[in-house]
């Protein structure tokens, strides 16, 4: 809620957030509670291991290519995101593995307590991630060129149209991997605010687009290619030969996108925003309807910002899109498959919105000099202390729940119960989609999960008749909606600090009552699409069809 008396007449459904809203901001500090969870994952290895718990399943990994070695610990990239193109540009093979529980109260678990805290830390990527970005956001948003931006929108986008088009950008971000997440959850919060609308209902908004439906678009994305390579080393498991390609999902992937940028939309319009009520408290960022800025000076700042955006943009096309430019992958030429340029996206979106943000401070007179843009820099990381110190303690959590390999064998155990049940092959497709969403909870990560659930779920589906292309739309849907209510989501943090801003005694129970409608009803109506879908037998994508 936003600090405002609690209307009288509240729905059951209202009243049931408003509870899980207290009880989740009553609970410890994130940090504590964090600090918690490692210590409980410590114990439970331990009381694991000497039961001599363990798995034997078949699982989908690279084939093994010469590297440096390093010290086990911690991840190299967001848990919810597509990691670098270049971890996964070797062919995928299906190998039994057996995996158990590994105390981290044995000698080598208590070795790496101690020795892996820095690595931990320092291979966590969504720090890096949030500190480069934060450059470039930051100091746009400071010279005020993202309220420009929002005043911009509201004044061309169609009457009625803001929620639908914060949220459908969201989902498209899944292109730019954590673009969404830094860019379009501030903005949404600020473009709801700027037109006398809770800006809670926008931050929450435009994370449901982001989160909520992460796994689908209207184009082929990264993790596609890496999805689509571990589900045709599953399918070889019963037919060798046969295989999907990335356009498998295609006409499922566009329905998707613009059937549930619809269904959060009516979320949003007719349930989150009737809950928070009216906006009354003062915001810790500026109100853009406020800015001290002439019309003039903001239309002259916009303009200096395109001729910037215009410069880059060409700088990185010259250096992308040329034969044997640089940023192409240096030996297929490829743009787009193992390239520096895939890598490089959270770079060349620093870029842009620094160079746009420096040309719009000079254009509106609103930076005057570079100690004003690197006082503005300097700000931004100010804000961002708090947040850095919870990373170092996930970071921590992540590791040790990783060494102990409890999310691996609850993946497995849950993936044999369901291969277990006898019952139709809908049905199994519904089992395989809730387990996902379960599993999402914990293993948050969209290619860790169907490296495990894939080996399994493939064949078994195969001999059901049910092709490829429909189990991985299946595990697409339970994929993605769990994303905005996990603890283990990397940019929880981030989302709770940025909820603070409008409303201080906010916390992880905010952010959950929050989003807890999201997660259930984009589940559910996302389900109730694929039955449908699979019932009148649409192909998921060109040559596609739902079964084999």
């Amino acid at each position: 809620m936003s600090g405002e008396a609690v209307p009288a007449g509240r729905s059951r459904g209202q009243r049931m957030l408003d509870g899980i809203e207290k009880i989740g901001n009553r609970v410890p500090h994130p940090a504590m509670i964090f600090i918690g969870l490692c210590a409980l994952v410590i114990v439970l290895s331990a009381i694991l291991a000497a039961f001599d718990v363990s798995v034997t399943y078949d699982a989908a990994e690279p084939v093994p290519v010469p590297v440096h070695e390093v010290y086990d610990g911690g991840t190299d990239y967001p848990s919810n995101q597509v990691p670098p193109v270049s971890n996964y540009d070797h062919p995928y093979e299906i190998h039994q593995e057996t995996t158990k529980i590994e105390s981290l109260l044995t000698g080598d678990g208590i070795r790496f307590i101690f020795t892996s805290a820095t690595t931990n830390f320092t291979n966590f990527g969504v720090v890096a991630v949030i500190l480069v970005a934060m450059v470039g956001v930051g100091l746009a948003e400071e010279a005020g060129l993202i309220g420009a931006l929002i005043r911009k929108l509201v004044r061309v986008a169609p009457p009625g149209s803001l929620t639908f088009i914060i949220v459908l950008l969201g989902i498209l971000s899944s292109i730019a991997s954590d673009a969404g997440y830094l860019v379009l959850i501030p903005l949404g919060a600020v473009a709801f605010m700027s037109v006398g609308r809770h800006p809670l209902a926008g931050l929450a908004a435009a994370f449901a687009g982001v989160g909520a439906a992460f796994g689908v678009n209207v184009l082929i994305t990264p993790v596609d290619g890496i999805i689509t390579e571990i589900t045709n080393e599953a399918v070889a498991l019963v037919k060798p030969g046969e295989s999907i390609n990335l356009t498998a999902n295609l006409y499922f992937g566009i329905a998707s996108t613009l059937f549930l940028a619809v269904v959060i939309t009516v979320i949003t319009e007719r349930m989150v925003e009737p809950r928070l009520g009216a906006y009354t408290e003062v915001p810790e960022v500026e109100d853009v309807t406020d800015a001290e800025i002439s019309v003039e000076a903001e239309s002259r700042g916009l303009r200096f910002a395109l001729y910037g955006l215009l410069v880059v943009a060409v700088a990185v096309s010259l250096l992308s899109f040329i034969p044997g430019a640089p940023l192409r992958n240096p030996e297929t030429g490829s743009l787009f498959d193992d390239s520096p340029f895939m890598d490089a996206l959270i770079f060349i979106i620093m870029l842009l919105f620094l160079v746009a943000g420096l040309c719009y401070g000079r254009g509106a007179n609103t930076l005057r000099g570079t100690t004003a843009a690197m006082e503005a820099i300097t700000k931004t990381f100010a804000g961002l202390g708090g947040l850095i110190f919870l990373l170092l303690i996930i970071a921590q959590f992540i590791a040790y729940f990783n060494y102990s390999n409890m999310a691996t064998i609850a993946a497995v155990k849950l993936a044999d119960v369901l291969e277990g049940i006898d019952v139709g092959p809908l049905w199994l497709l519904l089992g395989l989609i809730l387990v996902t969403l379960i599993l999402d909870l914990i293993i948050p990560g969209v290619i860790p999960k169907w490296a495990i659930l894939a080996p399994v779920f493939v064949p078994l589906f195969l001999r059901l008749g049910i092709a490829p292309q429909t189990v991985l739309a299946a595990y697409r849907i339970g994929d993605s909606p769990p994303n905005v209510i996990t603890p283990l989501m990397v940019y929880l943090p981030f989302i709770v600090l940025l909820t603070q801003k409008y409303k201080k005694k906010s916390g992880v129970g905010t952010v959950v009552s929050l989003m807890m409608p999201y997660a259930i009803l984009v589940a559910v109506a996302w389900v109730v699409l694929f039955v449908v879908w699979y019932l009148i037998g649409i192909p998921l994508g060109p040559g596609a069809p739902v079964d084999a």
